[in-house]
């Protein structure tokens, strides 16, 4: 309750203070340029400084059109609406602002669009890498800390605490990557978190070194590198052939991001009468029978105290958020976008920012994070094939049911229900979604328990889990560190999750980025993930073709993946005990057949009509003709 009534107070009296001035002044104007030749003329820049929505503003820029000048309940600002024709030449505009005899002016610049491919999208063919830029590596310790930031602090002994991992870090191991067969990185976000250390526990302060905290939307955290190390990094990236998720946020801010201190407008957040939480329950969106008041509480609630739910209604900030996605994917050549806490956002705005990127860049992938537990329910915030009255236009979205039927699959004894017929029975209903290739698949992530850790270090089932991953449907994306079997809960917080990895930092015992530094069993986690991912990675039937999959019988699992070339047989023997695979239900796939190579081990089968499987193994098969 302070919270929010120190937040009333603030605002009113900043206004006032302000509407009491005469001397006028711009301070900043976002977004901070823009581009000729896009598909879009218009834009709208917001304008900030004392006063600045009591001037009167003129543009005289051949080619660009000042359309309309809006001011808001705060007098600090005015949101000026530009038309750029398709022949403006790039170049320095002015905006001025006038008021009585004071003349204020301020350069924006306009520039030409670079060469780099934007919006390339990630497919099905690629594996997805998710790593914490803060945790993975430090390639310079000159950006540490920074004593003017609102954080100063960097210690790795604590773990609640910024480590000094970079851009740098990521750009010296991108062989590492290359070498696992990892064609596309999503780091969690990398836009300033210039913030105090937030109360997250009973005794612990935390530093945003994950990312999620934004006090400006058009900075890049200095300490991974700022706004140039960040487009350098993306050159890196791309010139090794690989692509560029980043994520986006768009649900909330920090309490220390710069215009929250100073809103434009009351409606700027979703307000309550006292700090009011988010239900985190999805169904009362496409539940016929639910509230408003609970639809409400789920959009309209706030994660926490600190970070403030903004309301994507009012029409200036659902522009200024589709206008940052916009400017970030051009600025940093991004191929594709993660949507943090996609079921949070208002549905209507999400899917007006999706049609703004989705018309810029026809081939970018968007997907979000909506942690539903059934697929039906996912079904809702990504494009499907369900009768619900609003239509997402989501292209893709995060699998967790997936996610947990592989768990559980891993997890249970083999059942009507349970074991392996969870991931069978998730994945016969697809049908609720337009294009289950686009959902991304994963294990784990940097909110979860450690996916090593979830199935009780059993080595059998972590390969059995990586290559169910690997060789279904969709866009797998992996959680750094699982390769090399980094484990742990969330106990006593996330940071047991977000463990340095071993070797990205000087002073480290061990280096898990060389062989030389991984033990056997190590070696052995990534070499297995590192022969399926390359393989997958070369083989169009694998990660494009299409998916047949049986009924499990006695904790027996068997899909095909296939095309018009070739075909991959993936069978699985979750019990305790070897079982000789009688292949005759199978004959629709393997018909014209009459062996196979073992992808795993390279070895070759000449028999077919029954398969050795060891306990706890999955085999996956290239068959021959």
């Amino acid at each position: 309750m302070k919270f929010l009534l120190a937040f009333f107070v603030v605002f009113t009296s900043v206004t006032t203070v302000y509407a009491q001035k005469t001397e006028p002044a711009i301070q900043r104007i976002d977004p901070t340029n823009w581009w000729v030749g896009m598909k879009n003329p218009n834009v709208q820049l917001m304008v900030y400084g004392n006063n600045a929505g009591m001037l009167n503003y003129t543009i005289n820029y051949p080619g660009v059109k000042l359309a309309k000048t809006s001011k808001v309940e705060n007098p600090n600002y005015a949101f000026l609406d530009l038309i750029i024709a398709p022949s403006t030449k790039p170049g320095t505009l002015k905006v001025v602002g006038k008021l009585g005899n004071q003349i204020i002016t301020r350069l924006y610049q306009l520039k030409a669009r670079t060469k780099e491919a934007k919006g390339t999208g990630v497919t099905s063919a690629d594996l997805i890498y998710l790593l914490m830029p803060d945790r993975f590596a430090n390639g310079d310790t000159t950006n540490d800390k920074f004593a003017t930031m609102a954080d100063p602090l960097a210690d790795r002994k604590s773990p609640y605490l910024r480590h000094g991992g970079d851009f740098k870090g990521i750009i010296n191991n991108l062989d590492y990557l290359q070498e696992l067969g990892v064609t596309a990185l999503w780091l969690t976000p990398v836009i300033e978190n210039d913030e105090l250390l937030k109360q997250e526990g009973p005794q612990r302060m935390q530093a945003g070194y994950h990312g999620y905290h934004f006090t400006d939307h058009y900075k890049v955290d200095p300490r991974f590198g700022g706004t140039e190390g960040y487009i350098q990094f993306a050159k890196a990236v791309h010139q090794r052939g690989m692509k560029l998720v980043q994520d986006a946020v768009y649900n909330h801010i920090s309490d220390d991001h710069w215009f929250y201190k100073d809103l434009p407008a009351k409606d700027w957040l979703n307000n309550w009468p006292a700090y009011t939480g988010s239900s985190h329950k999805e169904q009362a969106l496409y539940d016929e029978y639910s509230a408003d008041a609970d639809r409400k509480l789920l959009l309209g609630g706030w994660f926490t105290s600190f970070l403030p739910d903004l309301n994507q209604r009012n029409s200036f900030l659902a522009k200024y958020l589709i206008q940052h996605a916009i400017w970030s994917t051009e600025m940093f050549s991004l191929d594709a976008w993660r949507i943090d806490t996609y079921k949070y956002n208002d549905q209507a705005f999400m899917n007006d920012c999706n049609k703004a990127l989705l018309t810029e860049y026809p081939s970018i992938h968007l997907f979000g994070e909506s942690t539903a537990s059934r697929p039906l329910g996912l079904s809702y915030f990504v494009k499907n094939n369900v009768g619900f009255p609003f239509k997402s236009n989501l292209p893709g979205t995060l699998d967790f049911p997936l996610n947990y039927a592989i768990l559980d699959g891993l997890k249970q004894n083999f059942g009507w229900d349970d074991g392996v017929n969870r991931v069978y029975q998730t994945l016969a209903e697809d049908a609720v979604y337009a294009d289950p290739m686009k959902m991304v698949t994963s294990l784990d992530n940097h909110d979860m328990d450690r996916y090593l850790s979830v199935i009780g270090n059993d080595f059998d089932k972590y390969k059995i889990g990586v290559t169910w991953l690997l060789t279904t449907r969709g866009i797998p994306s992996w959680y750094y560190g699982t390769e090399i079997l980094m484990k742990n809960f969330r106990d006593p917080s996330d940071a047991e999750v977000r463990q340095d990895f071993p070797g990205g930092f000087a002073g480290d015992k061990d280096n898990k980025f060389t062989a030389s530094g991984r033990n056997k069993k190590e070696n052995e986690a990534f070499n297995y993930v590192k022969v399926l991912a390359n393989y997958r990675k070369n083989t169009p039937a694998l990660h494009s073709g299409k998916l047949m999959q049986y009924v499990p019988q006695n904790g027996t699992y068997v899909y095909f993946r296939y095309n018009a070339a070739k075909t991959i047989m993936i069978a699985t023997n979750t019990t305790d005990k070897e079982l000789s695979l009688n292949t005759a239900r199978y004959t629709e796939r393997l018909k014209g057949f009459i062996g196979a190579r073992d992808v795993i081990n390279n070895k070759r089968l000449s028999d077919l009509s029954a398969i050795a499987i060891p306990a706890k193994t999955v085999l996956v098969l290239e068959l021959m003709k």
